[in-house]
């Protein structure tokens, strides 16, 4: 079982920043591929960003490839995203995501472990 809590999220401005956090606990985080995800009113859940578990490579959605960063800390038990230039179709809830696996996914079913998102506003 892993516990995630992800923090970081506000209202921003078109063209702003802001940096996710998710704190990872229970079984050994870096074990694990893990995954941001975003969902926006009305909207299903959707992939954004995937690193694996040694963080040497990362993955990303075409609408957030070049703007978002994601970068994880073992030690921490923590994943990050870094978001810039962000735009309104960017509002929504972000998720953090674990999945019991080698190989990374797009796909939110196939993670095992989510947490309660926060909320990202960007105003134009």
């Amino acid at each position: 079982q892993v516990q995630l809590v992800e923090s970081g999220g506000g209202l921003v401005q078109t063209g702003g920043s802001l940096r996710l956090s998710c704190a990872a606990s229970g079984r050994t985080f870096s074990n694990y591929v893990m995954g941001w995800f975003r969902q926006a009113p009305g909207k299903e859940r959707e992939f954004v960003a995937a690193i694996s578990w040694s963080g040497r490579s990362t993955y990303y959605a075409d609408s957030v490839k070049g703007r978002f960063t994601i970068s994880r800390d073992n030690a921490k038990n923590t994943l990050y995203l870094q978001m810039s230039s962000l735009k309104p179709e960017d509002t929504a809830v972000y998720y953090c995501a674990a999945r019991w696996d080698t190989d990374y996914s797009s796909n939110t079913r196939d993670y095992n472990f989510w947490g309660q998102g926060t909320q990202v506003t960007v105003s134009s």
